[in-house]
Protein backbone atom coordinates (compact mmCIF):
# COMPACT_ATOMS: atom_id res chain seq x y z
CA UNK A 1 0.00 0.00 0.00
CA UNK A 2 1.24 3.76 -0.59
CA UNK A 3 1.31 6.16 2.08
CA UNK A 4 -1.46 7.94 0.82
CA UNK A 5 -3.50 4.63 0.87
CA UNK A 6 -2.45 3.45 4.28
CA UNK A 7 -3.84 7.07 5.38
CA UNK A 8 -6.99 6.56 3.49
CA UNK A 9 -7.70 3.47 5.65
CA UNK A 10 -6.67 4.28 8.95
CA UNK A 11 -6.36 7.47 9.03
CA UNK A 12 -6.84 10.33 10.48
CA UNK A 13 -3.88 10.06 12.62
CA UNK A 14 -3.85 11.30 15.86
CA UNK A 15 -2.61 14.76 16.16
CA UNK A 16 -0.61 16.27 19.28
CA UNK A 17 -0.15 20.26 19.32
CA UNK A 18 2.91 22.32 20.74
CA UNK A 19 4.30 25.25 20.37
CA UNK A 20 7.78 23.96 19.19
CA UNK A 21 8.22 21.15 17.73
CA UNK A 22 12.20 19.64 17.36
CA UNK A 23 12.98 16.52 15.14
CA UNK A 24 16.70 15.28 16.63
CA UNK A 25 17.34 14.76 19.87
CA UNK A 26 21.26 15.25 19.46
CA UNK A 27 23.52 18.55 20.95
CA UNK A 28 21.24 21.07 18.77
CA UNK A 29 17.89 19.84 19.38
CA UNK A 30 18.34 19.47 22.98
CA UNK A 31 19.95 22.73 23.06
CA UNK A 32 17.49 24.01 21.54
CA UNK A 33 14.65 22.56 23.90
CA UNK A 34 16.63 23.63 27.34
CA UNK A 35 17.36 27.60 25.99
CA UNK A 36 13.42 27.98 24.79
CA UNK A 37 12.10 26.38 28.47
CA UNK A 38 15.31 29.33 30.17
CA UNK A 39 13.68 32.05 27.97
CA UNK A 40 10.34 31.35 28.68
CA UNK A 41 11.50 31.47 32.68
CA UNK A 42 12.55 34.90 32.59
CA UNK A 43 9.43 36.01 30.54
CA UNK A 44 7.44 34.28 33.25
CA UNK A 45 5.52 31.99 30.44
CA UNK A 46 5.26 28.72 29.66
CA UNK A 47 6.59 27.40 26.10
CA UNK A 48 5.70 23.58 25.17
CA UNK A 49 8.14 21.75 24.20
CA UNK A 50 8.47 18.16 22.62
CA UNK A 51 12.00 16.68 20.94
CA UNK A 52 11.33 13.67 18.47
CA UNK A 53 14.46 11.28 18.91
CA UNK A 54 14.69 8.53 16.39
CA UNK A 55 17.63 6.36 18.62
CA UNK A 56 16.33 4.39 21.04
CA UNK A 57 17.31 6.76 23.62
CA UNK A 58 18.94 10.13 23.76
CA UNK A 59 22.60 9.60 22.71
CA UNK A 60 22.07 6.07 21.23
CA UNK A 61 22.83 7.29 17.55
CA UNK A 62 25.50 9.76 18.48
CA UNK A 63 28.59 9.45 16.93
CA UNK A 64 31.59 11.99 17.42
CA UNK A 65 35.32 11.87 17.39
CA UNK A 66 34.92 14.13 20.02
CA UNK A 67 36.57 17.15 21.23
CA UNK A 68 34.33 19.13 22.71
CA UNK A 69 34.75 22.77 23.20
CA UNK A 70 33.31 24.05 25.86
CA UNK A 71 32.37 27.44 24.52
CA UNK A 72 28.69 26.76 23.48
CA UNK A 73 27.61 24.77 26.65
CA UNK A 74 29.16 27.40 29.08
CA UNK A 75 26.46 29.85 27.63
CA UNK A 76 23.71 27.47 27.65
CA UNK A 77 24.46 25.86 31.25
CA UNK A 78 27.19 27.54 33.01
CA UNK A 79 26.85 25.93 36.15
CA UNK A 80 27.34 22.54 33.94
CA UNK A 81 30.25 21.17 36.10
CA UNK A 82 28.08 21.32 39.24
CA UNK A 83 25.03 19.54 37.30
CA UNK A 84 27.49 16.71 36.68
CA UNK A 85 28.18 16.98 32.65
CA UNK A 86 30.08 14.41 31.55
CA UNK A 87 33.35 16.47 30.58
CA UNK A 88 35.26 14.85 32.77
CA UNK A 89 38.37 14.75 30.72
CA UNK A 90 40.44 18.26 29.95
CA UNK A 91 42.65 17.97 26.75
CA UNK A 92 46.58 17.38 27.90
CA UNK A 93 48.46 17.74 25.11
CA UNK A 94 48.07 17.84 21.03
CA UNK A 95 50.15 16.01 18.12
CA UNK A 96 49.80 16.30 15.04
CA UNK A 97 51.52 13.48 13.11
CA UNK A 98 52.52 13.77 9.16
CA UNK A 99 52.56 10.09 8.35
CA UNK A 100 54.40 7.68 5.58
CA UNK A 101 54.33 4.16 4.65
CA UNK A 102 57.11 3.52 6.83
CA UNK A 103 58.21 6.70 8.90
CA UNK A 104 56.43 9.23 10.91
CA UNK A 105 57.00 13.15 11.12
CA UNK A 106 55.50 15.18 14.40
CA UNK A 107 54.45 18.88 13.51
CA UNK A 108 56.24 21.23 15.82
CA UNK A 109 53.90 22.78 18.18
CA UNK A 110 55.16 26.23 17.25
CA UNK A 111 54.32 25.24 13.68
CA UNK A 112 50.94 23.50 14.26
CA UNK A 113 47.87 25.36 12.87
CA UNK A 114 45.64 26.79 15.47
CA UNK A 115 42.59 24.81 14.33
CA UNK A 116 44.73 21.99 15.89
CA UNK A 117 45.02 23.36 19.28
CA UNK A 118 42.78 22.05 21.82
CA UNK A 119 44.09 23.64 25.53
CA UNK A 120 40.57 24.29 27.26
CA UNK A 121 38.69 21.79 25.59
CA UNK A 122 37.86 18.31 26.30
CA UNK A 123 37.90 14.61 25.12
CA UNK A 124 34.31 13.41 25.90
CA UNK A 125 31.53 10.51 24.75
CA UNK A 126 29.32 12.77 22.96
CA UNK A 127 27.09 10.44 23.38
CA UNK A 128 26.76 10.16 27.07
CA UNK A 129 26.64 14.30 26.89
CA UNK A 130 23.52 14.47 24.45
CA UNK A 131 21.98 12.05 27.54
CA UNK A 132 23.09 14.14 30.25
CA UNK A 133 21.43 17.26 28.48
CA UNK A 134 18.38 15.30 27.26
CA UNK A 135 17.97 14.83 31.28
CA UNK A 136 18.39 18.49 31.89
CA UNK A 137 15.65 18.98 28.94
CA UNK A 138 13.22 17.30 30.52
CA UNK A 139 13.88 18.26 34.16
CA UNK A 140 12.97 21.64 32.70
CA UNK A 141 9.21 20.33 31.40
CA UNK A 142 10.24 19.37 27.84
CA UNK A 143 8.72 16.12 26.11
CA UNK A 144 11.62 14.17 24.97
CA UNK A 145 9.87 11.47 22.74
CA UNK A 146 12.95 8.67 21.76
CA UNK A 147 12.02 5.74 19.31
CA UNK A 148 10.13 7.93 16.91
CA UNK A 149 11.27 9.09 13.78
CA UNK A 150 10.26 12.64 11.93
CA UNK A 151 9.26 10.50 8.65
CA UNK A 152 7.17 13.20 7.13
CA UNK A 153 7.04 17.16 6.80
CA UNK A 154 3.14 18.37 6.90
CA UNK A 155 2.71 21.57 5.36
CA UNK A 156 -0.59 24.02 5.67
CA UNK A 157 -2.40 25.57 2.90
CA UNK A 158 -0.40 28.02 2.19
CA UNK A 159 3.11 26.09 2.12
CA UNK A 160 4.29 26.70 5.52
CA UNK A 161 5.67 23.88 7.75
CA UNK A 162 3.11 23.40 10.22
CA UNK A 163 4.60 20.15 12.10
CA UNK A 164 5.89 16.58 11.26
CA UNK A 165 4.06 12.94 11.32
CA UNK A 166 6.33 9.94 12.97
CA UNK A 167 6.60 7.35 11.19
CA UNK A 168 3.90 4.18 10.95
CA UNK A 169 4.91 1.13 12.78
CA UNK A 170 4.08 -2.63 11.91
CA UNK A 171 4.25 -2.28 8.07
CA UNK A 172 6.05 -5.67 6.64
CA UNK A 173 8.41 -5.87 4.51
CA UNK A 174 6.18 -5.49 1.31
CA UNK A 175 4.64 -2.54 2.40
CA UNK A 176 1.52 -3.82 3.93
CA UNK A 177 -0.13 -3.32 7.19
CA UNK A 178 0.33 -6.19 9.63
CA UNK A 179 -1.13 -7.35 12.76
CA UNK A 180 0.78 -4.93 14.45
CA UNK A 181 0.35 -1.76 12.50
CA UNK A 182 0.16 1.44 14.22
CA UNK A 183 -0.46 4.47 12.43
CA UNK A 184 1.93 7.14 13.13
CA UNK A 185 0.75 10.61 15.04
CA UNK A 186 1.20 14.13 14.00
CA UNK A 187 3.23 16.57 15.94
CA UNK A 188 1.59 20.02 15.31
CA UNK A 189 3.96 23.21 16.33
CA UNK A 190 3.60 26.67 15.90
CA UNK A 191 7.56 26.07 14.97
CA UNK A 192 9.08 23.25 13.73
CA UNK A 193 12.95 22.84 14.24
CA UNK A 194 14.79 20.79 12.43
CA UNK A 195 18.04 18.91 14.52
CA UNK A 196 18.64 15.70 12.27
CA UNK A 197 22.58 15.62 11.82
CA UNK A 198 24.30 15.46 8.71
CA UNK A 199 22.32 15.27 5.49
CA UNK A 200 19.06 14.80 7.05
CA UNK A 201 16.34 13.18 5.46
CA UNK A 202 13.67 15.85 6.29
CA UNK A 203 16.30 18.26 6.29
CA UNK A 204 17.44 17.37 2.59
CA UNK A 205 13.52 17.84 1.52
CA UNK A 206 12.92 21.18 2.68
CA UNK A 207 16.11 22.52 1.11
CA UNK A 208 15.20 21.45 -1.94
CA UNK A 209 11.40 22.79 -1.59
CA UNK A 210 12.16 25.68 -0.34
CA UNK A 211 15.58 26.29 -2.50
CA UNK A 212 17.26 26.99 0.30
CA UNK A 213 20.75 26.06 -1.42
CA UNK A 214 20.06 28.50 -4.73
CA UNK A 215 23.20 30.81 -4.64
CA UNK A 216 25.21 28.31 -2.35
CA UNK A 217 28.02 25.70 -2.63
CA UNK A 218 27.11 22.60 -3.15
CA UNK A 219 27.68 20.76 0.05
CA UNK A 220 30.24 18.89 0.61
CA UNK A 221 31.00 15.47 3.04
CA UNK A 222 33.47 12.86 4.73
CA UNK A 223 32.49 9.89 6.08
CA UNK A 224 33.70 9.00 10.10
CA UNK A 225 34.59 5.69 11.21
CA UNK A 226 35.12 5.56 14.53
CA UNK A 227 36.53 2.55 17.07
CA UNK A 228 36.74 2.60 20.85
CA UNK A 229 39.12 0.85 22.67
CA UNK A 230 39.85 0.02 26.21
CA UNK A 231 43.77 -0.16 26.12
CA UNK A 232 46.20 -1.99 28.79
CA UNK A 233 46.96 0.78 31.52
CA UNK A 234 50.48 1.62 30.43
CA UNK A 235 49.44 2.72 27.40
CA UNK A 236 46.66 5.22 28.65
CA UNK A 237 47.49 8.61 28.31
CA UNK A 238 44.40 10.75 29.24
CA UNK A 239 43.83 13.67 27.85
CA UNK A 240 46.22 12.99 25.17
CA UNK A 241 45.01 14.02 21.47
CA UNK A 242 46.64 13.24 18.43
CA UNK A 243 45.63 14.00 14.47
CA UNK A 244 46.94 12.29 11.74
CA UNK A 245 47.30 13.06 7.72
CA UNK A 246 49.22 11.34 5.25
CA UNK A 247 49.27 7.94 4.74
CA UNK A 248 47.55 5.46 3.85
CA UNK A 249 45.94 7.82 1.74
CA UNK A 250 48.20 7.79 -1.78
CA UNK A 251 46.21 9.63 -3.97
CA UNK A 252 45.83 12.88 -2.99
CA UNK A 253 42.44 12.84 -1.49
CA UNK A 254 41.37 14.35 1.65
CA UNK A 255 42.00 12.16 4.90
CA UNK A 256 43.29 12.25 8.14
CA UNK A 257 42.83 10.53 11.80
CA UNK A 258 42.22 11.23 14.86
CA UNK A 259 42.94 8.98 18.04
CA UNK A 260 42.11 10.59 22.04
CA UNK A 261 42.76 9.33 24.82
CA UNK A 262 39.79 9.40 27.41
CA UNK A 263 39.85 8.70 31.03
CA UNK A 264 39.06 5.04 32.24
CA UNK A 265 42.27 3.09 30.01
CA UNK A 266 39.22 4.33 27.16
CA UNK A 267 40.55 5.78 23.92
CA UNK A 268 38.56 6.51 21.07
CA UNK A 269 40.39 6.75 17.64
CA UNK A 270 39.25 7.18 13.82
CA UNK A 271 39.57 7.89 10.28
CA UNK A 272 38.39 10.73 8.46
CA UNK A 273 37.71 10.62 4.36
CA UNK A 274 36.08 13.11 2.18
CA UNK A 275 33.66 11.71 0.26
CA UNK A 276 34.63 14.30 -2.81
CA UNK A 277 36.81 11.08 -3.38
CA UNK A 278 37.92 9.86 -7.20
CA UNK A 279 38.84 6.60 -7.18
CA UNK A 280 35.56 4.00 -6.70
CA UNK A 281 38.04 1.08 -6.03
CA UNK A 282 38.22 3.01 -2.62
CA UNK A 283 37.12 1.66 0.91
CA UNK A 284 36.80 4.65 3.45
CA UNK A 285 36.20 1.48 6.45
CA UNK A 286 39.40 -0.32 4.55
CA UNK A 287 41.17 2.51 4.48
CA UNK A 288 40.78 2.82 8.31
CA UNK A 289 41.83 -0.74 9.30
CA UNK A 290 44.96 0.21 6.94
CA UNK A 291 45.33 3.60 9.24
CA UNK A 292 45.66 1.10 12.33
CA UNK A 293 48.56 -0.58 11.15
CA UNK A 294 50.98 1.96 11.23
CA UNK A 295 53.07 2.16 13.87
CA UNK A 296 52.40 5.53 15.34
CA UNK A 297 48.95 4.21 15.60
CA UNK A 298 49.42 0.50 16.62
CA UNK A 299 51.29 1.82 19.64
CA UNK A 300 48.40 3.34 21.82
CA UNK A 301 46.42 0.67 20.90
CA UNK A 302 48.36 -2.93 20.73
CA UNK A 303 47.25 -5.65 23.19
CA UNK A 304 43.89 -3.64 23.85
CA UNK A 305 40.41 -4.42 22.51
CA UNK A 306 38.29 -2.79 20.73
CA UNK A 307 35.02 -2.68 22.71
CA UNK A 308 32.92 -0.44 20.07
CA UNK A 309 32.17 0.39 16.59
CA UNK A 310 30.19 3.34 14.29
CA UNK A 311 30.53 5.37 11.36
CA UNK A 312 28.69 8.58 10.61
CA UNK A 313 28.73 11.32 7.73
CA UNK A 314 30.08 14.37 8.46
CA UNK A 315 29.74 17.97 7.30
CA UNK A 316 33.01 19.89 6.18
CA UNK A 317 31.94 22.42 3.02
CA UNK A 318 32.29 25.36 4.97
CA UNK A 319 30.27 28.63 5.37
CA UNK A 320 29.80 29.17 1.24
CA UNK A 321 27.99 25.94 1.43
CA UNK A 322 25.66 27.11 4.10
CA UNK A 323 21.86 27.22 2.58
CA UNK A 324 18.95 29.37 4.01
CA UNK A 325 18.38 28.88 7.72
CA UNK A 326 14.59 29.73 7.65
CA UNK A 327 11.82 29.41 5.86
CA UNK A 328 8.17 30.04 6.94
CA UNK A 329 7.49 27.91 10.15
CA UNK A 330 10.59 26.48 10.90
CA UNK A 331 14.76 26.29 10.37
CA UNK A 332 17.33 24.30 10.23
CA UNK A 333 20.19 24.10 12.52
CA UNK A 334 23.58 21.91 13.50
CA UNK A 335 24.48 19.66 10.99
CA UNK A 336 21.10 19.58 9.22
CA UNK A 337 22.63 22.64 8.17
CA UNK A 338 26.12 22.23 8.16
CA UNK A 339 27.64 23.66 11.23
CA UNK A 340 30.88 22.33 11.28
CA UNK A 341 33.79 23.19 11.70
CA UNK A 342 36.01 20.98 9.40
CA UNK A 343 39.13 22.63 9.83
CA UNK A 344 38.70 22.21 13.88
CA UNK A 345 36.91 18.77 13.40
CA UNK A 346 34.32 19.80 15.84
CA UNK A 347 30.60 20.64 15.63
CA UNK A 348 28.91 19.77 18.70
CA UNK A 349 29.54 23.32 20.15
CA UNK A 350 28.04 24.70 16.37
CA UNK A 351 24.94 22.45 16.85
CA UNK A 352 24.31 23.87 20.92
CA UNK A 353 24.95 26.98 19.61
CA UNK A 354 22.61 27.52 16.71
CA UNK A 355 20.24 25.62 18.93
CA UNK A 356 20.67 28.56 21.04
CA UNK A 357 19.99 31.63 18.57
CA UNK A 358 16.97 29.82 17.02
CA UNK A 359 15.34 28.89 20.27
CA UNK A 360 15.71 32.52 21.37
CA UNK A 361 15.07 33.63 17.92
CA UNK A 362 11.59 31.06 18.47
CA UNK A 363 10.69 32.67 22.06
CA UNK A 364 10.60 35.99 20.57
CA UNK A 365 8.09 35.40 17.57
CA UNK A 366 5.77 33.45 20.19
CA UNK A 367 5.72 36.53 23.00
CA UNK A 368 4.87 38.52 19.72
CA UNK A 369 2.08 36.51 18.70
CA UNK A 370 3.58 34.88 15.83
CA UNK A 371 3.59 31.39 14.38
CA UNK A 372 4.32 29.61 11.62
CA UNK A 373 6.31 32.96 9.51
CA UNK A 374 10.32 33.04 8.97
CA UNK A 375 12.30 33.48 11.36
CA UNK A 376 14.64 35.84 10.36
CA UNK A 377 15.94 37.08 13.93
CA UNK A 378 17.76 33.67 13.65
CA UNK A 379 20.64 33.76 10.90
CA UNK A 380 20.87 37.81 11.48
CA UNK A 381 22.12 36.25 15.22
CA UNK A 382 23.97 33.69 13.90
CA UNK A 383 26.24 36.30 11.52
CA UNK A 384 27.07 38.38 14.27
CA UNK A 385 28.05 35.44 16.60
CA UNK A 386 31.14 34.45 17.44
CA UNK A 387 30.21 30.90 15.85
CA UNK A 388 30.12 32.89 12.23
CA UNK A 389 32.97 34.57 12.93
CA UNK A 390 35.24 31.65 13.71
CA UNK A 391 33.41 29.43 10.58
CA UNK A 392 34.23 32.35 8.67
CA UNK A 393 37.98 31.68 9.69
CA UNK A 394 37.78 28.15 8.46
CA UNK A 395 35.63 28.60 5.43
CA UNK A 396 38.33 27.70 2.93
CA UNK A 397 39.54 24.57 4.44
CA UNK A 398 37.78 21.83 3.04
CA UNK A 399 37.33 23.83 -0.60
CA UNK A 400 41.55 24.10 -0.57
CA UNK A 401 41.55 20.48 -0.64
CA UNK A 402 39.49 20.24 -3.28
CA UNK A 403 42.54 21.72 -5.47
CA UNK A 404 44.75 18.84 -4.52
CA UNK A 405 47.04 18.12 -1.83
CA UNK A 406 49.65 20.28 -1.82
CA UNK A 407 47.69 23.47 -2.44
CA UNK A 408 45.44 22.06 0.72
CA UNK A 409 48.01 22.00 2.85
CA UNK A 410 49.84 25.15 1.99
CA UNK A 411 47.20 27.10 2.15
CA UNK A 412 45.92 25.20 5.72
CA UNK A 413 49.04 26.83 6.60
CA UNK A 414 48.93 30.37 5.69
CA UNK A 415 44.93 31.17 6.81
CA UNK A 416 45.30 28.59 10.00
CA UNK A 417 48.91 29.21 10.86
CA UNK A 418 50.17 32.72 9.90
CA UNK A 419 46.79 34.44 9.73
CA UNK A 420 45.41 33.65 13.12
CA UNK A 421 49.34 35.10 14.18
CA UNK A 422 48.46 38.57 12.44
CA UNK A 423 45.11 38.51 13.41
CA UNK A 424 44.01 38.37 9.54
CA UNK A 425 40.79 36.87 8.39
CA UNK A 426 41.18 35.13 4.72
CA UNK A 427 40.31 37.67 2.49
CA UNK A 428 38.97 35.35 -0.45
CA UNK A 429 36.53 33.01 -0.65
CA UNK A 430 37.07 29.79 -2.41
CA UNK A 431 33.93 28.47 -4.59
CA UNK A 432 32.98 24.41 -4.89
CA UNK A 433 30.39 23.99 -8.10
CA UNK A 434 31.20 20.32 -7.92
CA UNK A 435 28.85 17.67 -5.56
CA UNK A 436 30.82 14.82 -4.31
CA UNK A 437 28.96 12.26 -6.22
CA UNK A 438 30.31 13.50 -9.34
CA UNK A 439 33.74 13.01 -8.24
CA UNK A 440 33.89 9.38 -9.06
CA UNK A 441 35.71 8.40 -12.22
CA UNK A 442 35.25 5.24 -14.05
CA UNK A 443 37.14 2.24 -12.65
CA UNK A 444 38.99 1.71 -16.09
CA UNK A 445 40.52 4.68 -15.11
CA UNK A 446 41.33 3.95 -12.13
CA UNK A 447 43.86 2.14 -9.90
CA UNK A 448 42.46 -1.08 -8.40
CA UNK A 449 43.12 -1.08 -4.81
CA UNK A 450 43.95 -4.61 -2.89
CA UNK A 451 43.43 -4.22 0.89
CA UNK A 452 45.17 -6.48 2.69
CA UNK A 453 42.59 -9.34 5.08
CA UNK A 454 41.82 -8.45 9.00
CA UNK A 455 43.98 -10.07 11.30
CA UNK A 456 40.77 -10.31 14.15
CA UNK A 457 43.22 -8.30 16.76
CA UNK A 458 44.03 -5.13 15.49
CA UNK A 459 42.32 -4.82 12.35
CA UNK A 460 38.38 -6.42 11.22
CA UNK A 461 35.74 -7.08 9.61
CA UNK A 462 32.87 -5.38 8.42
CA UNK A 463 30.50 -7.46 9.81
CA UNK A 464 31.93 -8.12 12.92
CA UNK A 465 32.27 -4.57 13.60
CA UNK A 466 28.68 -4.04 12.67
CA UNK A 467 28.18 -6.37 15.26
CA UNK A 468 29.70 -4.34 18.33
CA UNK A 469 27.78 -1.14 17.01
CA UNK A 470 25.00 -2.94 18.65
CA UNK A 471 23.02 -2.71 15.48
CA UNK A 472 19.53 -3.78 15.04
CA UNK A 473 16.23 -3.51 12.81
CA UNK A 474 13.16 -4.88 13.41
CA UNK A 475 13.33 -7.32 10.10
CA UNK A 476 10.17 -7.84 8.98
CA UNK A 477 9.63 -3.79 7.94
CA UNK A 478 9.97 -1.76 4.55
CA UNK A 479 13.94 -1.55 3.61
CA UNK A 480 15.10 1.79 4.34
CA UNK A 481 17.44 2.15 1.56
CA UNK A 482 15.37 2.82 -1.51
CA UNK A 483 16.24 2.94 -5.08
CA UNK A 484 14.23 5.25 -7.41
CA UNK A 485 15.60 3.09 -10.04
CA UNK A 486 16.16 -0.73 -9.55
CA UNK A 487 18.18 -1.08 -12.93
CA UNK A 488 20.78 1.80 -12.31
CA UNK A 489 23.08 -0.23 -9.54
CA UNK A 490 23.89 -3.02 -11.75
CA UNK A 491 23.39 -1.26 -15.49
CA UNK A 492 25.32 2.17 -14.36
CA UNK A 493 26.98 1.37 -11.21
CA UNK A 494 28.53 -1.93 -11.82
CA UNK A 495 29.43 -1.50 -15.14
CA UNK A 496 30.96 2.06 -14.81
CA UNK A 497 32.53 2.60 -11.49
CA UNK A 498 32.91 -1.33 -10.28
CA UNK A 499 29.77 -1.38 -8.20
CA UNK A 500 30.98 1.73 -5.29
CA UNK A 501 28.25 1.28 -2.86
CA UNK A 502 29.68 -2.88 -1.94
CA UNK A 503 33.31 -0.52 -0.58
CA UNK A 504 31.62 2.49 0.09
CA UNK A 505 29.13 1.76 2.77
CA UNK A 506 31.22 0.79 6.38
CA UNK A 507 28.33 -1.95 7.20
CA UNK A 508 28.30 -4.05 4.60
CA UNK A 509 24.85 -3.01 3.66
CA UNK A 510 25.49 -3.16 -0.17
CA UNK A 511 26.62 -6.28 -2.28
CA UNK A 512 26.46 -7.80 -5.62
CA UNK A 513 25.19 -11.11 -5.79
CA UNK A 514 24.85 -13.47 -8.80
CA UNK A 515 21.03 -14.80 -10.01
CA UNK A 516 20.69 -18.49 -10.64
CA UNK A 517 21.02 -16.77 -14.51
CA UNK A 518 24.37 -15.96 -13.92
CA UNK A 519 23.29 -12.19 -14.32
CA UNK A 520 23.81 -9.28 -11.60
CA UNK A 521 22.04 -7.88 -9.04
CA UNK A 522 21.94 -5.82 -5.85
CA UNK A 523 21.12 -6.99 -2.46
CA UNK A 524 20.16 -4.78 0.22
CA UNK A 525 21.32 -5.78 3.83
CA UNK A 526 18.93 -3.03 5.31
CA UNK A 527 19.39 -4.80 9.25
CA UNK A 528 23.50 -3.86 8.96
CA UNK A 529 22.71 -0.08 8.30
CA UNK A 530 24.65 2.10 10.67
CA UNK A 531 22.42 5.27 9.60
CA UNK A 532 25.90 7.59 8.47
CA UNK A 533 23.91 8.06 5.39
CA UNK A 534 27.12 7.78 2.87
CA UNK A 535 24.95 6.10 0.54
CA UNK A 536 22.73 8.93 -0.48
CA UNK A 537 25.95 11.09 -0.46
CA UNK A 538 28.29 9.10 -2.23
CA UNK A 539 25.95 7.23 -5.01
CA UNK A 540 27.45 8.22 -8.21
CA UNK A 541 23.71 8.18 -10.05
CA UNK A 542 22.05 9.89 -6.62
CA UNK A 543 19.54 6.67 -7.07
CA UNK A 544 19.83 5.47 -3.52
CA UNK A 545 17.48 7.31 -0.92
CA UNK A 546 17.93 6.82 2.77
CA UNK A 547 14.69 7.08 4.49
CA UNK A 548 14.14 6.52 8.16
CA UNK A 549 13.32 3.08 9.26
CA UNK A 550 10.98 2.48 12.32
CA UNK A 551 11.72 4.70 15.34
CA UNK A 552 14.78 2.88 17.38
CA UNK A 553 15.94 0.76 14.83
CA UNK A 554 19.99 1.29 14.07
CA UNK A 555 23.22 1.78 15.76
CA UNK A 556 23.18 1.67 19.76
CA UNK A 557 26.49 3.53 20.84
CA UNK A 558 27.63 2.90 24.09
CA UNK A 559 30.10 5.16 25.45
CA UNK A 560 31.03 6.19 21.45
Amino acid sequence: MTPQEILAQFGPREAMEYDVVIVGGGPGGMATAIRLKQVAATQGREISVVVLEKGSEPGAHILSGAVMDPIAINELIPNWRDLGAPLHQPVTGDQLLQLTADGTATIPDWLMPTCFHNEGNYVISLGAVVKWLGEQAEALGVEVFPGFTGAEVLYDDQGRVRGVATGNLGLGKDGEPTDNFQLGMELLGKYTIFAEGARGHLGKQLIAKYKLDDGRDPPSFAIGIKELWEVPADKAQPGLVVHTSGWPIEDGSFGGGFLYHLEGNKVTLGYVLGLDYQNPWMSPFEEMQRWKTHHAIRAHIEGGKRISYGARAINNGGLQSLPKLVFPGGALIGCDAGMLNAARIKGSHAAIKTGMLAAEAVAEALAAGRSHDELSAYPEAFEKSWLHAELMQTRNFKPWFKKGHLVGTLMTGIEQWLMPKLNWVPPWTIRNSVPDHAKLKPAADCLQIVYPKPDGKLTFDRLSSVFVSNTNHEENQPAHLTLKDASVPVGINLARFAGPESRYCPAGVYEFVKNDDGSDRLQINAQNCVHCKTCDIKDPTQNIVWVTPEGGGGPNYAGM
